[in-house]
């Protein structure tokens, strides 16, 4: 027997009775890291809407519709807002489909001309956004701390199990502190935080479609392109990510946006490698927490290319030399033997 669920009575009637929607069918878009939940309403015809539930005491949907607005500024293709209703949380937005750009990407034919797309769509962001950008909270040091934070809170204690003393501490916080510093000294723009290939979906006219950007910051230039190139849920050989970089950053020159495009390509690519490096870390210890406080097992499969990123940028610059031997000597053996295990666990545990 199904569950009752008020929420979605709540919203199916804000669709019928205060907004004259009749809905034919609904059913569960999708469901991200955070807890709002999207539905696809149809009418009659099958013509489809897409509605956001966002709980008042759990989430705010006023940066999502800032940042909306902003984004649109831009050019982008975000969701257009048909209706709103704040006290309760719910959003009423265009249908961008159900195929994100992960699910084509299978193809080798399509590879290219998808992340062409997404890295002509990311420009305009960067480029036509720089007024927009002055409108977001800074990605400053505290918020860059915080989220390095989360790594040995959550995936070393945990998920690996493994308690850390002094040393390691220090040469966390040296590591940390470094990172910081080098995301601080790259030109600020204005950043999704999360643009990668299952928030970026396929559309036929105007791809791509661009979702789930309500954190955007004013941040490092390098962040949303690593968070695209080297994505936590698919992996390409570095020789094609150095390409995909090198051409962006041609394509940022052309735009007239040379400052954003560093004194070299050398310069350019040690902003992506090293704000990767950064996200990457906040990322073992978001993906180990979704599991050990949501009960969301689901990203423990993305751990492993997660923390090679970062086991691989360490190998590219002599001062994470150090950071790098640490995780080979202390993390990487406890990983390979605990997250397979906590998988394992995790997959017989869920409910088929």
């Amino acid at each position: 027997m199904t569950a009752p669920d008020p929420r979605l009575a709540l919203l199916v009637q804000w669709l019928q009775t205060d907004l004259g929607r009749p809905v034919a069918r609904i059913e569960v878009a999708s469901a991200d890291a955070s807890f709002r939940r999207y539905f696809r309403a149809f009418d009659a015809a099958g013509v489809s809407l897409v509605v956001m539930d966002a709980p008042p005491d759990k989430e705010d949907i006023g940066p999502y519709l800032k940042v909306a607005a902003l984004l649109e500024s831009t050019g982008v293709h975000v969701p257009r807002i048909h209706a709103v209703d704040l006290e309760r949380g719910f959003v009423l937005l265009e249908d961008l489909g159900s195929t994100p750009l992960l699910a084509r990407l299978a193809d080798p034919a399509q590879v290219e001309p998808l992340y062409g797309d997404a890295l002509a769509a990311l420009a305009r962001i960067q480029v036509g956004g720089r007024a927009a950008a002055r409108e977001l909270a800074p990605y400053d040091a505290a918020a860059l701390e915080r989220e390095l934070a989360l790594m040995p809170e959550w995936f070393c204690g945990r998920h690996l199990q493994l308690p850390l003393d002094d040393a390691d501490r220090a040469l966390l916080q040296a590591t940390f502190d470094r990172l910081i510093a080098e995301a601080l000294a790259q030109p600020q723009v204005f950043v999704h935080r999360d643009y990668h290939s299952r928030n970026l979906m396929v559309t036929v006219q105007h791809n791509p479609g661009i979702i789930d950007f309500q954190d955007a910051l004013a941040g490092p230039i390098g962040y949303d392109l690593v968070s695209l190139l080297k994505d936590c849920y698919v992996g390409w050989p570095r020789a094609r990510v150095e390409g995909w970089v090198a051409a962006y950053r041609a394509r940022l020159r052309t735009a007239g946006f040379a400052a954003g495009a560093g004194a070299s390509d050398g310069e350019f690519l040690r902003w992506f490698d090293m704000i990767g490096v950064q996200r990457h870390i906040k990322v073992l210890g978001i993906f180990a927490r979704l599991w050990y406080r949501d009960g969301k097992s689901g990203y423990l499969a993305d751990l492993p290319l997660t923390l090679q990123y970062v086991r691989e940028a360490c190998t590219h610059y002599p001062e994470l030399a150090d950071f790098g031997r640490w995780l080979e000597r202390r993390i990487v053996p406890v990983f390979e033997r605990r997250n397979p295990a906590v998988l394992a666990a995790a997959s017989a545990a869920t409910p088929r």
